[in-house]
C-alpha cells in the first residue's frame, strides 16, 4: 500500500512537471558568459528547481548528517569501552541500518 502511494505521488509530480513545461513554452537563453544554452522557460525553471534540491541535499548531508554520524561513532566507541567492565554485550555495527 505504501509503495503504491509513493508511486502515485511520484506520477502526480511528474505530470505536474510535464504540464508546467507545456504551459511555459517561451524560449529563453541561459547565458553562462562563455556559452549560451537555449531552452524553454518551463524546462529551465524545472532544471533550476532540481539543481537547487540536489545542492540543498548535499548541504544538509555535509552540514548535518556527517557530523551526526561522526558523533554517533564516537558515542558507540565510548559505550563499547565501558561495557566490557560491566559485562554487557558489545554494540555491533552490523545492527546499524545506516
Amino acid at each position: 500500500m505504501r509503495v503504491l502511494l509513493q508511486v502515485l505521488i511520484a506520477l502526480a509530480f511528474m505530470a505536474g512537471g510535464v504540464l508546467f513545461g507545456a504551459f511555459n513554452p517561451q524560449a529563453v537563453n541561459i547565458d553562462f558568459h562563455w556559452f549560451v544554452i537555449p531552452a524553454s522557460l518551463g524546462v529551465a525553471l524545472l532544471i533550476a528547481v532540481l539543481v537547487g534540491a540536489v545542492l540543498g541535499g548535499i548541504a544538509v548531508t555535509v552540514g548535518i548528517a556527517w557530523p551526526l554520524r561522526r558523533q554517533l561513532r564516537k558515542a558507540r566507541r565510548e559505550i563499547d569501552s565501558v561495557r566490557p567492565a560491566t559485562g554487557m554485550p558489545q554494540v555491533s555495527q552490523s545492527n546499524n541500518p545506516a
